[in-house]
């Protein structure tokens, strides 16, 4: 099996962002399969406006009828805060030594050093780092990443498939600056979010009235 690449979020709700990220990440790393994994508890964070049955049924919608895409909703269905280093770890147990690939933002990746047992998640997957064209590490504040990005850095996706964990990846995506708090603000305000998220998932949205959207006219 081909190294599975694994996409965390609140996905409160899911949008093109976080879809079209996870579609190059498939295609251009050669990964089997990228599994979306909506975070149950988010433990630096307020919870999601959505409920949990809300956030996974959005997600399947958005996945629909895309091969290699796909949800693992073991987050929700985990009681207590969702820690990543937790799910990578199960994941390790059930796919045994197949390539784990944990794709980052450039954000999150910097703020790696607050998560929960942070320095383990080597031991159990790469990292990949998803950024803009241009972005580096030293245009980027003072970060204790910088030397461990040094020691673990490798340029191409042949490196990832060839073990288990342990490097990272900083590969460049197409910017889309989407964010589901102004898609939440939007619908909240009356205002439609189409082109923004797919509509088979703001129709799901709209007949529901999640964020308010019930106050939003028909199109």
């Amino acid at each position: 099996m081909g190294p599975v690449g694994i996409f965390g979020g609140t996905f409160d709700p899911v949008h093109f962002g976080h879809l079209r990220s996870a579609l190059e990440m498939l295609e251009t790393l050669g990964l089997a399969e990228v599994r979306l994994v909506p975070c149950g508890q988010p433990p630096h964070r307020h919870p999601p406006r959505a409920d949990a049955a809300a956030r996974r049924a959005m997600l399947e919608l958005a996945v629909a009828g895309q091969p290699g895409l796909r949800v693992d909703a073991r987050e929700l269905e985990r009681p207590g805060p969702s820690y990543m280093v937790d799910t990578l770890a199960a994941l390790r147990a059930e796919l045994g030594a197949t390539p784990l690939c944990l794709l980052l933002g450039s954000d999150a990746f910097l703020g790696l050093p607050q998560w929960h047992r942070w320095q383990e998640l080597l031991s159990l997957a790469h990292l990949v780092v998803m950024h803009r064209p241009g972005w580096g590490l030293d245009q980027s504040p003072a970060s204790p990443l910088a030397a461990l990005l040094a020691a673990r850095r490798v340029h191409t996706a042949a490196d990832l498939a060839a073990q288990p964990a342990g490097h990272i990846l900083l590969t460049a995506v197409t910017p889309l600056d989407i964010s589901a708090t102004a898609i939440r603000a939007l619908i909240g305000a009356g205002r439609s979010p189409r082109y923004l998220l797919p509509d088979a998932v703001w129709e799901h949205i709209r007949a529901r009235g999640w964020y308010n959207a019930a106050a939003v006219t028909a199109e």
